[in-house]
């Protein structure tokens, strides 16, 4: 099915509302068309002046700014100072979007949520948050997200990973096939639950829009700076969706086994529901890169087998879909996929941007060199562990391996710079690429 397809609305439908996007992007500087243009070389395959770096964040500007993770996760003001703090000292060609990946802890609040626990709620305030891997849809409930996956959305699945859905059981139920029935069921409205679980979402609503109000100016400030946001959506692969955030890990793995059919049904779903939901986002996104962290495609996880049976092709399909609507797939494909590779490199050339943690990046360029620009390069465990010195050994080597011998690479860590780095580890890196990387 073609992402059109999938997308299209209605005859006569208006666009559905979305939330409040970022204010308008300034005029563009030089220095920002610098920066943009050399990344878009790197990913449309051909030779930028220089080799771009980039970088991405999670709970770092703690130990930047000497704030705990409680601070980042409901500080707004100070997590924005920050950001614009190290984009300035650092100055990388991308940007990192801080307040969509951290700064969020009033939300999770005012939602009740109950898939992670973070600090300043159920963590001391000193650690990062931590999802929590369980079963949120049972093992006999394909069917019912098969045949009515909004309905299973409101009637099971969210009550159950956030207690401001509470009430919304009533609103799977409305569905009718006479006008008696749409006028009859608006009864479930009065229902006292409903109207609590309403009155919290509302809630919860305005203050995640203000939350986006502040994230678009951050990423306004930082462009009028002349920094492009290296991240502009974000969207979940359809197997790591359903594994990470329905089935659970474990009961995952067991459904590949036990009911396969039913699984590659439910990743099709998923990867549809999932271009929608990006369709939605497009007009609100400040770049074109979309942010896909895949968590279950490393080899360790599965057998080359099952990973081109239940995980690669609905993955691919939704690459396809994201490319089509003229947006960049950036997969971060976390751990080792060095065996991955082969298989990975059936898209189009210089259209994704793969970013990897753990994967051996010289065999990457090797693979994928006149496919796909490659993203990262840095271990975790060199940057928290080792010297300046060995860091800018290591950068110097990966520039080597990769960017000269023709590999178009942005130098970025691994998910982002690690929480425990040195600040003159984090120095040391983006100070060697520019001494080692032509500019």
């Amino acid at each position: 099915m073609s992402a059109d397809a999938v997308l299209a609305p209605a005859q006569g439908a208006a666009a559905p509302p979305g939330p409040p996007g970022p204010p308008p992007v300034p005029q563009r500087s030089p220095a920002y068309e610098a920066r943009w243009r050399r990344v878009m070389d790197c990913i449309e395959l051909r030779q930028p002046d220089r080799m771009p770096t980039a970088l991405f964040m999670m709970f770092w500007p703690a130990r930047y700014a000497g704030i705990s993770c409680k601070d980042v996760m409901y500080d707004r003001e100070r997590v924005a100072r920050a950001a614009i703090e190290i984009t300035r000292e650092l100055d990388p060609d991308l940007c990192c979007p801080s307040l969509m990946t951290t700064g969020f802890g009033s939300l999770l609040d005012a939602t009740g949520y109950r898939q992670i626990e973070w600090p300043g709620h159920s963590l001391p305030d000193d650690r990062p948050f931590q999802f929590l891997d369980r079963e949120y849809m049972l093992a006999d409930e394909y069917d019912d997200f098969l045949f009515d996956p909004t309905g299973f959305y409101y009637g099971k699945y969210l009550p159950r990973v956030a207690a401001a859905f509470d009430g919304s059981q009533a609103l799977a139920t409305m569905a009718g096939a006479t006008y008696f029935d749409v006028v009859y069921n608006t009864v479930v409205f009065a229902d006292p639950r409903l109207q609590a679980s309403m009155t919290r979402l509302f809630d919860a609503g305005r203050q995640t829009a203000q939350h986006f109000a502040q994230a678009g100016q951050l990423m306004g400030q930082l462009a009028a700076l002349g920094y492009p946001s290296g991240i502009g959506g974000v969207c979940c692969g359809p197997y790591d969706n359903f594994g990470d955030y329905f089935r659970g890990a474990t009961a995952m793995m067991k459904d590949l086994y036990r009911r396969p059919a039913k699984v590659l049904q439910a990743l099709d779903k998923m990867m549809v529901l999932t271009l929608r939901r990006l369709a939605m986002q497009k007009p609100l996104m400040s770049s074109p890169l979309v942010f896909i962290p895949v968590h279950w495609a490393p080899d360790a996880f599965m057998s080359q087998k099952q990973f081109e049976t239940f995980w690669w092709p609905s993955f691919r399909e939704l690459m396809l879909g994201i490319i089509e609507m003229d947006l960049i797939p950036m997969p971060l494909w976390e751990a080792d996929c060095t065996k991955r590779l082969e298989t990975i490199r059936d898209v189009p050339p210089g259209k994704c941007l793969y970013w990897f943690e753990r994967t051996d990046m010289a065999r990457a360029r090797e693979v994928l060199g006149d496919v796909v620009a490659l993203r990262g390069g840095m271990h975790p465990s060199l940057m928290t562990m080792g010297t300046p010195q060995e860091v800018e050994t290591a950068v110097a080597r990966l520039i080597d391996e990769v960017w000269a011998k023709g590999g178009k690479l942005i130098l970025d860590t691994a998910f982002g710079i690690p929480d425990e780095t040195p600040l003159e580890n984090a120095r040391a890196m983006y100070r060697a690429a520019r001494k080692y990387g032509g500019g």
